[in-house]
């Protein structure tokens, strides 16, 4: 993407939002954060929201962007966020706000909406002004071809239209609006997706916790996003992850991935049906995990007990090793 596209980078490390202590999910709700990570760190996540006038939508989802349990730990561990119990920050936060401080925000939410449909308004009356141009023109070049009194019943036609409708009248010169002259149009209902500026940005904790994962899933997902892979939930294919070359946006994926411990046995239907699922989709069947027995579960206790920053030394990483099945002659 062309650097003069780009998002500006947030300002780092980022908060990752966690339910609460009881429910693991991790949420980002700042958009320019989310295309940030999207377009620099492949992080891609799910979106979840919905409108409030329409809470039944599931096809075009927006904000807040859910991340994968790997996704928000391996932003942890490079140092691009941490993360923050969303329930109790807010209920801390909010609590230490004044009235007067919560209604300023308020009104500031309603001016603007005000403005909102104010620029709703210019662009409909834009759009009819346009419409009532194409007819007269048409009604022109039609009547051209009629005889003298058809042609003289649609010129009286379009001069009482024009009376009508011409807005460089006198008595046109003032713009139509749903509310009078006198009054701000209503104003539309804005949502905003963050709790900025009520609430400042939450502190960063001394010792960054770091999202509970599976061992062996996590250490595939990290191989494969150090290879700039881009990375999704794989539900829908009947795998953990679809790994895709390059932005889903312009890409089909190239791998159903499962992760497997390097000692786990599986049955030989699983592996042939692993693979004729994966060639019926056109993608290849991998299989990944950490070479040596136990070896992901010791390294994911080393980073645990040494922090973050073990994490960024090539002497802790495991070896990742993969392997990519296909059935010929489908």
């Amino acid at each position: 993407m062309p650097a003069s596209h780009s998002n500006p980078a947030p300002d780092l490390p980022i908060p990752i939002f966690q339910v609460s202590s009881k429910v693991e999910r991790y949420l980002l709700y700042d958009i320019n954060t989310v295309t940030w990570l999207r377009q620099k760190h492949n992080i891609l996540g799910v979106l979840i929201g919905t409108l409030p006038q329409i809470p039944q939508q599931n096809v075009f989802l927006g904000l807040p962007l859910e991340l994968q349990p790997e996704e928000a730990r391996i932003l942890v561990e490079n140092g691009l966020g941490y993360i923050v119990n969303d329930l109790d920050w807010h209920t801390k936060e909010l609590r230490s706000k004044s009235t007067a401080q919560i209604e300023a925000i308020k009104a500031d939410l309603h001016k603007d909406g005000v403005e909102v449909a104010r620029q709703l308004e210019k662009s409909r009356q834009n759009q009819a002004r346009l419409a009532r141009r194409k007819f007269r023109s048409n009604s022109s070049s039609s009547s051209s071809s009629d005889s003298a009194i058809g042609h003289n019943i649609k010129t009286r036609a379009d001069e009482s239209e024009e009376t009508l409708f011409d807005n460089s009248s006198p008595q046109a010169s003032t713009p139509t609006t749903f509310a009078p002259s006198n009054s701000d149009p209503k104003a539309w209902t804005i949502t905003p997706a963050t709790s900025y500026p009520l609430l400042s940005n939450p502190p960063r904790p001394k010792s960054p916790s770091l999202p509970e994962v599976n061992p062996c899933s996590y250490a595939l997902f990290k191989h494969l996003h150090s290879q700039g892979y881009f990375i999704t939930p794989g539900i829908r294919f009947g795998c953990q992850f679809s790994v895709y070359p390059g932005d889903p946006l312009r890409f089909h994926s190239h791998f159903l991935a499962m992760s497997a411990d390097w000692d786990e046995e599986f049955g030989l239907l699983d592996l042939v049906g692993g693979g004729r699922l994966g060639t019926g989709v056109k993608k290849g069947w991998l299989i990944g995990g950490v070479e040596g027995k136990n070896t992901e579960q010791g390294a994911l206790e080393e980073i645990e007990s040494t922090g973050a920053a073990a994490t960024r030394s090539n002497n802790h990483e495991a070896r990742v090793r993969t392997f990519c099945i296909e059935w010929g002659g489908m």
